[in-house]
């Protein structure tokens, strides 16, 4: 889906908050009337703008960070699994977040509210502008496409609130026929989410709309709709939405693990909804690429790009992948004895000597999760430790793979002179994840037989993954590879606790792991006690605490600003 730059599609609505009548009836220099609109290349144009947001890039590829459908920042960095990487100086707005002590003026948190707030608008004047076309003497759609129109729009501005709503919780509620832009966020917006997704489950096919991969289909809205209702414990609706999804695929163990993170297979059966990214082709200078994850790769000459090292895996996270004897994963949390470390701490002449700890029984999805010394990064060559790293102090000894390219890759699939800024296709949601949230149902609902084939299906699919080699010594296993399935789930206790397990291992680096852990309760446990591990590596780690107020974030304070009191700050801030 590429980007619209030559319509200006108008200011964001919040930001007239507060402000007088008078100046909202003003249309600002540039933008396009609704009239000269009201057309169906005006209708689609507009659609295509609100899709042209999801990459969450408004003005220019750098500061995108927040906005990203990666989420790595507020969804990873803010959890167990990721640190922020870079120096301890770089981006210190992002250290706040990462130790959950974040201001009303952090940028980043500014940054997700104004672009989703951005589609937001972009949907609420696609569907402003059909209604006003159906209505009038001139050339209409055809009732199908109206109504596929109305479903695509709808899906997005679903998307968008309910990114804004785990987020932030409190959010003002701003619909198509809305006229009075003071609109406080005191109400749950959940149901005006759940009542946009339906509305796309209904009026959309299983074929994608004007034949377009990136758009929204019935399937990706069967499988966000099942995610909201699921985020708000209706378990027997969402999962009616994801055994849905399921049927329509092909089975999780007929499907590559690896195709959702290479750039020359994206749009494969597993991908249920992705936001389509592309560069070079149509001189944006890498506008349309993935821009919310350019500073997320190794760092240093030695590696394949120069810039810039955030989005380090934790520690924690390495040894989350640690299996037992049989091949399952510690889910009572013995993986920290003995923690595999890489060369962290070594000396020099230690590292000097390093070599791959073959011995180390883990997931085979932790070489294909974060990269580690004397292991083979894609094609890049093997992953140097330190050289790649830019401060080993603050991020550890783990790089990110998951948004990466093949260096083979780099020519077409790189924006010109900027290779950290790829067209990678990001995953909002992916078959892997319809099962893990039907699984996650299924206990809920006291069906634990079922609830142990779907993981088990996943793990089934974990374990044909090809093991990574370790070159040093002809090419021999990396690690002690295992994955085996579960021989049974004795406890609803025991398989909630494994499907939420599954969920960090299969989704890690995804954007994913915060909201998780908010959803179901446990961020406080859950990060005090990965502070106190990981803190014992890396200060910025160390002495983390959690307070209610921290599963949500701050409302940024420009918007309080120009609410002019209609908006409240979230308790806590």
């Amino acid at each position: 889906m590429k980007k619209i730059n030559h319509i200006i599609f108008g200011m964001m609505l919040l930001s007239a908050v507060g402000c007088k009548k008078d100046f909202l009836e003003k249309r600002p220099q540039g933008e396009l009337s609704q009239e000269q609109l009201t057309n169906q290349k005006g209708v689609e144009a507009t659609l295509t703008g609100a899709y042209a947001l999801l990459n969450g890039n408004l003005s220019g590829t750098w500061g995108n960070y927040a906005s990203g459908p990666s989420q790595w920042l507020l969804g990873e960095v803010t959890s167990d699994n990721a640190h922020k990487g870079s120096d301890a100086g770089d981006q210190p707005n992002m250290n706040a977040l990462e130790r959950h002590s974040p201001t009303s003026t952090n940028d980043n948190l500014s940054t997700l509210w104004t672009r989703c707030f951005e589609g937001i608008q972009r949907c609420n004047s696609t569907l402003r502008i059909l209604a006003a076309l159906q209505a009038s003497s001139g050339e209409k759609f055809a009732d199908k496409r109206a109504a596929e129109i109305q479903a695509e729009a709808r899906f997005l501005r679903g998307h968008y609130y309910f990114f804004l709503a785990r987020a932030f919780k409190n959010v003002p509620l701003i619909l198509e026929n809305t006229t009075d832009p003071a609109v406080d966020n005191t109400a749950d917006i959940y149901p005006a989410i759940v009542e946009d997704f339906t509305y796309a489950v209904a009026n959309l096919s299983t074929t994608k709309p004007l034949d377009q991969v990136g758009r929204a289909d019935k399937i990706a809205a069967q499988a966000y709709l099942g995610k909201v209702l699921l985020y708000q414990k209706k378990y027997a609706e969402a999962l009616t939405n994801f055994t849905a999804v399921m049927a329509a695929r092909p089975a999780i163990t007929t499907l590559d693990y690896k195709a959702n993170f290479d750039i020359t297979r994206e749009n494969g059966p597993e991908s249920i909804f992705a936001v389509q990214h592309a560069v070079g082709t149509d001189g944006s200078g890498g506008d349309n690429g993935n821009v919310g994850d350019m500073l997320n790769y190794p760092y240093g000459g030695s590696s394949k790009t120069s810039c810039c090292g955030f989005f380090q895996p934790s520690i924690d996270l390495a040894n989350a992948f640690r299996v037992t004897a049989t091949g399952l994963p510690m889910i009572d949390g013995s993986y920290r004895t003995n923690p595999f470390k890489s060369d962290f701490g070594l000396t020099t002449a230690q590292k000097a000597a390093y070599q791959v700890e073959r011995s180390l029984l883990v997931d085979p999805r932790m070489d294909y999760t974060l990269g580690r010394r004397g292991v083979p990064y894609r094609d890049w060559g093997v992953m140097q430790g330190d050289p790649w790293i830019r401060e080993v102090t603050t991020g550890g000894p783990f790089v990110p793979y998951k948004n990466s390219i093949e260096f083979a890759e780099f020519t077409n699939g790189t924006a010109p002179g900027s290779t950290n800024v790829n067209g990678l296709n990001v995953n909002v949601i992916r078959l892997a994840d319809v099962y893990l949230m039907a699984a996650e149902c299924q206990v809920e609902l006291g069906n634990l037989p079922e609830a142990l084939r779907l993981v088990n299906a996943v793990r089934a699919r974990a374990a044909q993954l090809p093991v990574a080699t370790d070159k040093a010594v002809g090419g021999a296993p990396a690690a002690t590879y295992r994955v085996n399935p579960y021989p049974a789930f004795p406890s609803q206790t025991y398989a909630r606790d494994a499907v939420r397990f599954e969920r960090r291992l299969e989704l890690a680096m995804e954007g994913h792991r915060f909201y998780d852990l908010v959803r179901w309760g446990i961020l406080k446990p859950t990060l005090e006690s990965y502070s106190a591990f990981e803190g014992q590596f890396l200060a910025t780690s160390r002495g983390i605490t959690i307070g209610d107020e921290d599963n949500y974030f701050p409302i940024p304070q420009e918007q309080l600003d120009r609410s002019n009191g209609v908006l409240k700050q979230n308790p806590g801030y």
